[in-house]
């Protein structure tokens, strides 16, 4: 792959278009995947872990895959909840062509594949799923999360899976510092080296009732 990473905007490194067969909600798909992007050979680690040990997704509404790669979260979104609106954010645009690849094989119009600044600042999420970019440099993940996690609908959450030795703990001791009050995060699992971690955004405080005298 050269000087290509999978958080290269426009990698230069050859295309080389390839099936894959993954199982995605419960269904065995093929999808296309492709040098220059994120684990192209297969379905990763770090998200199938994810994909097994976090909550079913909202039915509707609006969802965020942050850090999409060639869509396996975003897929597994769009395909179990088809009422809702699966935004797909990356900002390497060979992965992006191919969510919408993949996306649209599969008969799923509930995806938009979009860059960071293409998502209208004015939409909030119900969730937020997400294997993040940990090999951008811990300053460019936690400016990608003080981004993104504040746009969390109030009483939502957001699940992260981080490897352990990358980094997982240090993550979440972050996160707990940065986002009080009126966030919460804890591990909710371990496994195969990977930590899956919840954040909530809690819902505002209630107002104390005025009382006339």
């Amino acid at each position: 792959m050269g000087s290509d990473h999978y958080f290269t905007a426009a990698p230069a490194s050859p295309e080389n278009l390839r099936p894959i067969r993954v199982t995605l909600a419960g269904r065995e798909l093929s999808v296309t995947t492709a040098g220059g992007v994120f684990s192209p050979d297969r379905l990763d680690a770090g998200t199938a872990v994810l994909l097994a040990n976090m909550p079913p997704v909202p039915p509707g509404g609006q969802l965020l895959d942050l850090g999409s790669g060639w869509g396996p979260i975003t897929l597994s979104m769009a395909l179990a909840a088809p009422h809702s609106t699966v935004w797909a954010v990356d900002v390497n645009e060979r992965a992006l062509d191919l969510v919408r690849r993949n996306a649209a094989a599969h008969g799923l119009t509930n995806v938009n594949a979009s860059l960071p600044q293409d998502v209208p600042s004015d939409v909030t999420f119900r969730t937020i799923r997400s294997n993040p970019p940990i090999r951008v440099g811990k300053n460019e993940l936690h400016g990608l999360l003080e981004k993104w996690i504040p746009r969390l609908d109030e009483r939502s959450d957001a699940w992260l899976v981080v490897q352990r030795n990358l980094g997982a703990d240090s993550l979440q001791r972050w996160i707990a510092a940065t986002f009080s009050p009126g966030y919460s995060v804890h591990r909710t699992t371990t496994s195969k080296g990977y930590r899956v971690l919840k954040v909530r955004k809690h819902g505002s405080p209630p107002t104390e009732p005025i009382t006339l005298v």
